[in-house]
């Protein structure tokens, strides 16, 4: 517990002193970009010192080494690490937690979902990989037009909304934005955790909202797509951004993470769920090699059959609709499908 507490102690020092020195930095004129090289420039630095300031009896022999154990090793893996903290060093020093947990998840979520769903509307128009593309139908110059306009609209007067009026809620619950980055292991199990979470609150809220009420008055707005494409994943009634939203945000509200967390949760939930919309099965598609994943040929299914028999109401993972049954008519076609194939 000693040595831990030394290593503890030893690791808050060094962050004291790499914080003194960047802000001498900035106070002493080099502000901006220039300091933003000069936090890159010290972390590459510091990896350069501990990699080679090491006698030549503690050098491993020179071997040829692979690609991969290149990326793995320890002393890239440092270099990477000081490196990031260097960025997030920056941006906490540029701007207040309020900032960057608001208009900065704001902006990366715009990017993410804008830089990856437009590719979608390229492949429609341009016919470029059009055999994997699961229905052949493609929607209109004019349909796409108009979805983008309505996301636009909605994400300015709903999602940003929602993120402004919600910091105080998960600044209570611990957010939090200081150095030191958390560990990789618990980033992991907090998105873990944060799939398993939403993936059981959407499914009920999905299923809900199939209900003969709430479809016509609320979920027919995202069904007007029956050829879904990337763009399509957040198209929605108001009503249905903020109801399934609330399933997203439920796990980091619980566990109050570090903003980074956050973000990374936010931009693997937005890539997710655009590739469930694409409306292509590409090879490799998530979908063909991880265990009980959805993607898109399951989420398709689930646009172009009449409401009431669609099924397939998961978010990410398909546990859901396996142990209620709500994908059996989803799991005959691709039998029959599977069975058609050998003959």
């Amino acid at each position: 517990m000693k040595g831990r507490q030394r290593s503890e102690n030893i690791l808050c020092e060094l962050y004291e002193e790499s914080y003194e020195r960047k802000r001498a930095k900035q106070e002493a004129g080099v502000t901006g970009w220039g300091l933003f090289l000069v936090c890159c420039l010290d972390s590459l630095f510091e990896f350069r010192l501990r990699t080679f300031r090491r006698s030549d009896s503690e050098r491993n022999p020179p071997v040829r080494r692979s690609l991969a154990s290149v990326i793995c090793s320890a002393p890239l893996r440092s270099f990477m690490a000081s490196l990031l903290e260097s960025c997030w060093l920056y941006l906490i020093t540029h701007f207040s937690e309020f900032q960057l947990a608001t208009i900065g998840s704001f902006l990366i979520h715009e990017s993410v979902f804008f830089l990856s769903g437009l590719p979608s509307i390229y492949f429609e128009r341009s016919g470029i990989f059009s055999k994997y593309k699961i229905q052949k139908k493609v929607n209109t110059p004019e349909a796409q037009r108009r979805c983008i306009l309505r996301l636009i609209l909605y994400h300015l007067c709903v999602n940003l909304p929602v993120m402004l009026l919600s910091y105080p809620t998960f600044r209570l619950m611990g957010l939090r934005s200081s150095l030191p980055l958390p560990h990789w292991s618990v980033i992991v199990s907090q998105i873990i955790f944060y799939f398993i979470l939403e993936d059981f609150v959407f499914y009920w809220g999905h299923r809900i909202l199939h209900t003969k009420w709430l479809y016509k008055h609320v979920h027919s707005v995202h069904h007007e797509h029956a050829t879904p494409f990337g763009l399509t994943s957040e198209y929605a009634h108001p009503a249905e951004i903020l109801f399934l939203g609330f399933a997203t945000i439920l796990g980091p509200a619980l566990t109050g993470p570090h903003l980074f967390t956050l973000w990374l949760w936010m931009i693997v939930r937005v890539i997710e769920t655009v590739e469930a919309h694409s409306g292509y099965d590409f090879p490799w598609s998530p979908s063909n090699f991880l265990p009980l994943y959805g993607g898109a040929e399951f989420h398709d299914y689930h646009h172009r059959v009449l409401y009431t028999k669609s099924g397939n109401y998961a978010s990410t993972f398909v546990y859901m609709d396996w142990l209620f049954g709500t994908d059996r008519d989803y799991r005959k076609m691709k039998a029959l499908e599977e069975e058609g194939r050998k003959y």
